[in-house]
């Protein structure tokens, strides 16, 4: 045998050695699973506090959970048994939020190297975007491990909705299909991503609803020092343009026809911030203040007369149900909706606020029934919040779902072995 095949030979075996460390399990113990998300808590978002709860939950069902993220510059993730964080820089917006193709970048290149050192897992778990799925879908094929991805919604139907250029929509919708395909299981947030994650490619999907975190969101606690004296409706989180949370301005300036003295905040982030200030135009009585983390949200949750809550109808997310419903109501505070999806029927119904649709009139009325049944004696008050709370226990509690969702990714676990 001459040199050069020798030499290939060599590299032939040096391949093989390094694909089997790649793919080497140790053997025994408890399930290894990595979570690789760019949000994570204490990042306050609602996203990053599912992930949170994902971690417990696997880890609570005896799986070693690894969580490769992001943490904000100057936040510190929380400490769970059976719960391990590695935190890496990546770039973040004006905001501070992972948020814009580069920031995406900057968290998914490094990832890859990092899915790629110590033992492989068993079981590998992506959360959006898409190109972080891709990352994900490479690395397990490279460890021979099998990935999840948790769907909270469609990202190329939501790109297409705003407006973004053909390609850019056809190069995601390739990606997400691309991530959907490959994954042995998908969790979807409501029927509709379930739906749509099938028709994209998906194999096994199982609908996980969006719950919130009952032990953070109370009715029982403190209450935001910073609040106003005077009765005020609250938007917490994330306001971007399918939100349109600007309805609810518009229809305050009805309101005060009738309640001068009511107010609105925004606590929060978003694509919408600046255009929310410039509708209010400079209003004393529509504050802005910056996102804070989960226990301080419940602060102001607590003394609102009742949280706003909106969907744009027609921009893709008809379907949603957004999380700042199950925030408000977990503290016992009514919701005032504007929108369509599962939440326009679920309010009235069980008397946990009233909805409309997406249309100043109907939404100023809303909000004035809500400064009526306000004014009630403290023991009614107090029995509408613990309705309210109850009903979130029974059908939206975070804790609830991902115990649910812990038992089918671990199935996956048992069917890879």
């Amino acid at each position: 045998m001459n040199r050069r095949a020798l030499a290939l030979a060599a590299a032939g075996t040096a391949a093989a050695l390094a694909a089997a460390a790649l793919r080497a399990r140790p053997r025994g113990g408890a399930p290894r699973v990595v979570l690789a998300t760019r949000l994570y808590a204490p990042e306050p978002a609602a996203a990053a506090l599912r992930l949170r709860g994902l971690a417990r939950a696997l880890a609570d069902a005896g799986a070693q959970v690894r969580v490769l993220t992001s943490t904000p510059p100057g936040l510190t993730a929380p400490a769970d048994p059976g719960v391990t964080v590695y935190s890496a820089p990546a770039l973040r917006d004006e905001n501070g939020y992972i948020r814009g193709y580069a920031q995406y970048l900057s968290f998914d290149i490094p990832l890859a190297a990092r899915l790629l050192a110590g033992p492989a897992p068993d079981l590998i778990v992506a959360e959006p975007p898409p190109t972080t799925g891709a990352v994900v879908r490479a690395a397990a094929a490279l460890r021979g491990t099998p990935y999840a991805y948790y769907a909270a919604d469609v990202w190329s139907d939501a790109a297409a909705s705003t407006g973004a250029p053909r390609w850019v929509v056809g190069a995601l919708r390739s990606v997400e299909r691309l991530v959907l395909r490959g994954a042995r299981a998908v969790l979807a947030v409501n029927d509709g991503v379930a739906e749509r994650a099938r028709e994209l490619g998906a194999r096994e999907v199982t609908v996980v609803p969006n719950g919130i975190d009952t032990e953070v969101f109370t009715p029982v606690g403190p209450r935001a020092a910073q609040a106003p004296a005077a009765p005020y409706f609250l938007y917490a989180g994330t306001a971007s343009e399918w939100q349109g949370a600007g309805v609810f301005i518009e229809a305050l300036r009805r309101v005060h026809e009738s309640v001068p003295e009511a107010r609105l905040v925004f606590l929060g982030q978003g694509s919408d911030w600046q255009a929310l200030k410039e509708l209010a135009g400079g209003d004393e009585r529509v504050e802005f203040r910056d996102l804070v983390l989960a226990a301080e949200a419940a602060t102001w949750q607590r003394g609102a007369v009742a949280a706003v809550v909106s969907i744009r109808p027609g921009l893709g997310y008809d379907f949603a149900y957004p999380t700042k419903i199950f925030a408000a109501l977990a503290c016992g505070t009514p919701v005032v909706y504007a929108g369509p999806g599962p939440a326009r029927a679920d309010l009235p119904a069980n008397s946990l606020g009233w909805a409309s649709d997406y249309d100043v009139e109907q939404v100023a009325a809303s909000m004035l029934s809500a400064l009526k049944a306000a004014r009630v004696d403290d023991a009614q008050r107090a029995e509408a919040a613990e309705r309210r709370r109850e009903w979130v226990m029974r059908h939206r509690s975070m804790q609830a779902a991902l115990r649910d969702a812990a038992e089918v990714l671990l199935a996956e676990v048992s069917l890879a072995d």
